[in-house]
């Protein structure tokens, strides 16, 4: 099945090499250069992916990410960042970004990542279309995570979570007691193993604790396990 990705990149070799690509995994590419340009041509068209430079001309690309976020409808958007801009990437996964790449990128992990996405979209659509009974909620000292809605509550007060945080979550509090290795939720909860990207797991479960650990500095859901990885609290 061929997809339509819309690249939003100010850089044309980087945009180039991009789109290039991506038609070896049958995906055509549209690409703009401009923020402002990008939301209008992104909502009188139809895409399957977003790629979104954080410096752009016009909108930069946070504001882009929420003005796609929005708009009904969800479309993955994957986020190029600069490599020391850390502060950036979270703002990127805080206002619905599904997944950011650090400048320079290899192809390899570009592709990866992009059918990681695309793995998620068809999966959704999947559930969609079968409708399966509906998922238990699982409930853990106060914390109640409802899987059909994808909602989070602590004590009663809802939790806003993005995509990718409630995934990691739900994943966690399926298998409580089990440790996990940063490759090995990259592998489980992102859908690619990319070496030297664990960091990655890092971020969201700092993110994560900051969210629903009353006090993060000594969480009691998700627990460090030194020199292995994370678990979820029995």
């Amino acid at each position: 099945m061929q997809r339509q990705a819309l690249i939003v990149e100010d850089d044309r070799d980087i945009a180039a090499l991009v789109a290039m690509h991506l038609a070896d995994i049958d995906c055509m590419s549209k690409i703009i250069d401009n923020g402002t340009k990008a939301v209008s041509v992104f909502k009188n068209g139809s895409f399957d992916l977003v790629i979104l430079d954080l410096m752009l001309p016009g909108l930069d690309g946070l504001s882009v990410c929420r003005e796609i976020r929005a708009r009904p409808g969800y479309v993955p958007i994957l986020m190029l960042t600069a490599k020391s801009s850390e502060f950036d990437r979270v703002l990127g996964l805080e206002v619905g970004a599904d997944d950011y790449l650090a400048k320079p990128f290899s192809i390899r992990e570009l592709q990866a990542r992009i059918k990681a996405l695309f793995r998620r979209v068809d999966a959704l659509a999947a559930n969609t279309a079968s409708t399966p009974a509906p998922a238990k909620i699982i409930e853990h000292d106060g914390l109640k995570i409802d899987p059909q809605r994808r909602h989070v509550s602590l004590d009663g007060k809802a939790i806003e979570l993005t995509a990718k945080e409630f995934d990691l979550l739900l994943y966690f509090a399926s298998h409580p007691g089990f440790v996990f290795s940063r490759p090995q939720l990259l592998d489980r909860v992102w859908g690619y193993n990319h070496e030297g990207y664990e960091h990655t797991v890092n971020t969201h479960i700092n993110r994560l604790r900051a969210k629903v650990e009353i006090d993060p500095s000594h969480p009691k859901f998700i627990q460090t396990v030194w020199g292995i990885g994370y678990k979820f609290a029995e």
